[in-house]
């Protein structure tokens, strides 16, 4: 069966006619469901998109030979986090592990890698009017200069990787690399998260992988690169593709990691019905996890009106504003929110019951996690991105660009859909049309105190 495939163009631009809501009144413990007082109106200032960069081409570039087929595929998945890169419209974004999807053989999903030579990177972007343009590329490689590709890392934790058409097998690499949220730090070093650990990855400025932080028995053998079990082991219990999705650089080095969703505590169920999410504090000093902190989300049916199912809801970016505050984003994949929250001292949760696996109830099953006695942290809406015209769906980057700017990014998942559908009879990608996109934000109010 063959398809069209949809091109994308240079020329794409959003509506500027906006709206959007800013709501600043109170805090609230917990995330239980408030009413806001609208404080004015948010609106873009600009969007840009990327154009087509053959996949291949991208990625021999920067490692001779690794790709020799990208069936079609162009570069994107670049908007797994965006980080403000010093000069004004120019960022730090980082790919996610590469093309993927997922087709169901005789009932059971497999995850496909269309691309598997494909390597995660660091890509430095300028907004330059309507179009995203690549300025430099920085491949994740391993200590003898290997790429360390996205493939799955270990059987019976991680999915099974295929071939495009699933039918496949593919082999297993302990290296591989779930990329997600980026910082850069003033020593031109980066850190990243990664979803597969999940785990805290310390990057050269160069791209290679100096320290790979993981939880506590999690036993990842033969990756060419320091591996350290320096993060709880409650996080083995992360939801598979739901590992660390958001992080954040506070002022005084120390970072935030977010875990995308609740952990699956006492089993998947009980996981998927949750609110109840966990963000870690790092001492970049210490090499070490200082605080944990329990955060809830809203319900489903606030975060996107018209959505039920409570497994869809995630954290991925959390952006520090200051001090000990953060913006976090909750999101689906067709709306999101942004909450400033403020850090407390001490270590939170850590070392408590509720990093305990066969604590019943879990931290998970809470439905009111306050009354139980856990710490949860206060949170205040400050934008509803769902009420701005011209934000396109899927964001998973956030930076805050200055007192009352921010710029978002998006993850067009390299234009791939899921299903048998994805490519063509010849193995050419049917292209979603949707793309990679940066836009710009302007904010009726300071977001700095």
């Amino acid at each position: 069966m063959s398809a069209r495939v949809v091109r994308r163009t240079l020329a794409v631009g959003l509506p500027l006619a906006l709206l959007g809501t800013v709501c600043a009144a109170g805090t609230a413990t917990g995330a239980q469901d408030r009413h806001h007082r609208p404080a004015g109106t948010a609106r873009v200032t600009a969007s840009a998109v990327l154009g087509d960069i053959p996949l291949a081409g991208f990625s021999n570039g920067l490692l001779p030979g690794t790709v020799g087929d990208d069936r079609g595929v162009m570069l994107g998945g670049i908007g797994s986090d965006i980080y403000p890169a010093g000069r004004k419209g120019e960022f730090w974004t980082v790919t996610d592990r590469g093309p993927n999807g997922q087709i169901k053989v005789d009932g059971s999903k497999r995850r496909t890698f269309p691309v598997p030579g494909f390597d995660p990177a660091i890509v430095k972007v300028r907004v330059s009017g309507k179009r995203v343009e690549v300025l430099r590329s920085i491949p994740l490689t391993t200590r003898s200069g290997a790429p360390v590709t996205g493939l799955s890392n270990q059987a019976g934790r991680d999915e099974a990787p295929y071939s495009y058409d699933a039918k496949t097998p593919l082999a297993y690499n302990p290296n591989g690399l779930d990329t997600e949220g980026i910082v850069r730090s003033p020593d031109g070093s980066f850190w990243l998260v990664d979803e597969y650990g999940p785990s805290l990855v310390h990057v050269s400025g160069g791209g290679r992988v100096l320290a790979r932080y993981v939880p506590e028995g999690l036993n990842l053998k033969g990756a060419d690169y320091p591996v350290v079990e320096a993060l709880p082991g409650i996080l083995l219990h992360r939801k598979i593709n739901r590992g660390f999705e958001g992080l954040a650089l506070l002022p005084g080095g120390d970072l935030v990691l977010a875990v995308q969703s609740p952990l699956l505590l006492p089993d998947q169920d009980a996981g998927e019905a949750s609110r109840n999410v966990r963000l870690l504090r790092f001492s970049t000093k210490r090499r070490a996890v200082t605080a944990e902190y329990a955060y809830r989300f809203d319900a489903v049916g606030v975060v996107d009106p018209g959505e039920d199912d409570t497994s869809e809801l995630k954290v991925s970016s959390v952006v520090a504003i200051g001090g000990n505050d953060l913006l976090v984003e909750e999101r689906t994949d067709r709306a999101a929110r942004l909450h400033r929250v403020t850090l407390p001292r001490g270590a939170g949760i850590l070392g408590s019951r509720w990093d305990a696996p066969a604590a019943s109830p879990s931290y998970e099953e809470l439905a009111d996690p306050a009354a139980s006695g856990v710490p949860v942290l206060r949170k205040t809406l400050v934008l509803d991105l769902g009420t701005v015209e011209g934000v396109p769906g899927k964001i998973e980057g956030v930076a805050v660009t200055g007192r009352d700017t921010l710029a978002l990014i998006n993850d067009n998942d390299f234009g791939m859909t899921d299903g048998t559908g994805a490519f063509d009879s010849d193995g050419r990608l049917v292209d979603s049309g949707i793309e990679t996109s940066v836009t710009l934000l302007k904010l009726p109010r300071p977001l700095t105190r």
